[in-house]
């Protein structure tokens, strides 16, 4: 039987609009969270890969939690980003999204440095035993080292404050065996997809929920999504993914990660001001190609409210 305080829905790792000087604009950043909660998501993910984490400063990541849990004033939950380059500071950002309000915090595997399952295990065993708020795992085999299947069992069946997953792979076979390892022995522990063009799939093999980035730009999209498989009503769940990934894939494909979709909240209605990441010409030239085909995507699929 699932937990009620299972972490679950739809999550938004969300990006950080900037001011023109380059720094957090508090008061856009505020704004777009009350939004995305009036528009149907289940939870918010600062500090996430699409929230730009690395290119923001320690006490910057701090400030943008605050911001967030502040601006949620506790209708959902967030689930924050501590990940840091070592495990020390990574439970020090824990102990500060605690705080500051968090339900819980996403932890990536260490990343830069490629280590082997048994290094993995060893690092999510500190923050196991001395994070003083409720962590999830972050799966990002792309960007870090992967968490394997008897590694996220082991963690799971030995630190009760390790709640969870995050599984960014888009294997939906891998994402299987997670669950039959694992729910088992921890009924409680939540499955989270981050790959939107399978959400459909992963929710159908068992996901209690996902963080997507597309859910950033159309929130009710993907909460539409949720709500008709949780209904059961599989041909509407299957035309509105269709859709999603319709929208995703410009999103993700059309410019270097996260760019395209800054371009999209943007869109929506919203100051993202320019990336921290320096752009060419040329890329500048390509965005403005992308900002016209999504604002047809957008206009004619997501909602009403696009400039």
């Amino acid at each position: 039987m699932r937990s009620a305080a299972a972490i679950s829905g739809i999550l938004t790792p969300h990006m950080v609009p900037l001011d023109a000087r380059g720094e957090i604009n508090e008061e856009e950043l505020a704004r777009y969270v009350d939004w995305l909660i009036v528009h149907g998501v289940h939870g918010l993910y600062p500090n996430g890969s699409t929230g730009e984490f690395t290119r923001f400063s320690v006490e910057e990541r701090r400030r943008i939690v605050q911001i967030v849990c502040a601006a949620a004033r506790g209708r959902v939950p967030v689930v924050a980003g501590a990940a840091e380059g070592n495990v020390r500071e990574t439970i020090r950002a824990c102990e500060h999204c605690l705080e500051a309000g968090a339900r819980a915090v996403a932890v990536v595997s260490p990343f830069y440095y490629k280590l082997s399952p048994e290094s993995v295990y060893a690092y999510f065993r500190e923050i196991g035993r001395h994070s003083p708020i409720d962590v999830t795992l972050y799966n990002i085999p792309m960007l870090a080292s992967p968490i394997d299947v008897p590694t996220v069992q082991r963690l799971a069946a030995e630190f009760p404050r390790i709640v969870g997953i995050k599984d960014s792979s888009g294997d939906i076979s891998h994402m299987g065996r997670l669950i039959a390892a694992v729910r088992p022995i921890r009924p409680d522990f939540s499955f989270l997809t981050g790959w939107d063009a399978a959400l459909v799939p992963m929710l159908l093999a068992g996901c209690d929920g996902g963080t997507h980035a597309t859910s950033g730009v159309v929130p009710e999209l993907t909460r539409s999504i949720y709500d008709a498989v949780a209904a059961g009503q599989m041909d509407e769940a299957f035309t509105l993914q269709r859709t999603l990934t319709e929208i995703f894939d410009p999103l993700i494909q059309g410019a270097d990660f996260p760019e395209g979709f800054r371009l999209g909240v943007e869109l929506r209605g919203f100051r993202m001001g320019a990336s921290r990441q320096p752009a060419t010409e040329s890329q500048l030239a390509d965005r403005r190609k992308l900002a016209e085909r999504l604002r047809t995507l957008l206009a004619g699929r997501a909602g009403h409210e696009t400039r």
